[in-house]
């Protein structure tokens, strides 16, 4: 498998929208900074996505397989996103919060499809990182969380949301010497950081 250094499997498919606010604290980033990113579609095996109860949001967590046939394990669709630099991960723990913990996964790359959303499983197979909830099953609905539904009826509550407020203080109070993360990160580069969240 091949690994990129910077590369996170958002999930679900994040909007573009919310992951530039997230990133880059705009939704209209400029040309180098979209193209600085790769943006493709990818399935994680062996995860199940779930609403969290009373939110908008979703959350993962690892399923039960079948020893005697795998094919019969939940997966996720999700966004994987290379190219981040390490403040833009900085930005996506931030945004995650402490309900999440940011875990090394494999993910297999879905080819292009159609422009509709279809794809077919066949791409390589790629190491990735991506935020495992840990906040309690307890907090999650039973039903599969509905992607299409939350951009039809919630995505506009998302873009310029009160969540990235935590995020831009937080990136400025690091920016200021100021630990935004409550000690964890004392006396530590933005690098560390990042590391020490996995």
């Amino acid at each position: 498998m091949s690994r990129d250094a910077e590369s996170i499997l958002t999930l679900p498919q994040m909007s573009p929208q919310v992951l530039h606010r997230v990133i880059y604290g705009t939704t209209t980033p400029t040309s180098e900074q979209k193209s600085a990113l790769s943006i493709r579609p990818a399935i994680l095996a062996g995860y199940s996505r779930h609403k969290v109860r009373g939110c908008d949001y979703p959350a993962i967590i690892p399923s039960p397989t079948s020893p005697s046939n795998l094919e019969e394990s939940s997966s996720v669709r999700g966004t994987l996103v290379t190219g981040l630099s390490a403040r833009n991960v900085y930005r996506l723990d931030v945004f995650e919060g402490d309900e999440y913990k940011r875990q090394r996964v494999s993910v297999q790359l879905i080819s292009p499809g159609t422009g509709d959303g279809s794809g077919e499983l066949g791409g390589k197979a790629v190491d990735a990182e991506t935020y495992v909830w840990i906040d309690g099953e307890e907090r999650l609905e039973e039903g599969e969380w509905d992607f299409k539904n939350f951009v039809r009826e919630k995505l506009g509550r998302w873009v310029g949301h009160k969540e990235y407020l935590e995020v831009d203080e937080a990136v400025r109070g690091l920016e200021d010497g100021v630990d935004p993360t409550g000690g964890r990160a004392m006396g530590m580069t933005e690098k560390e950081v990042v590391r020490s969240a996995v």
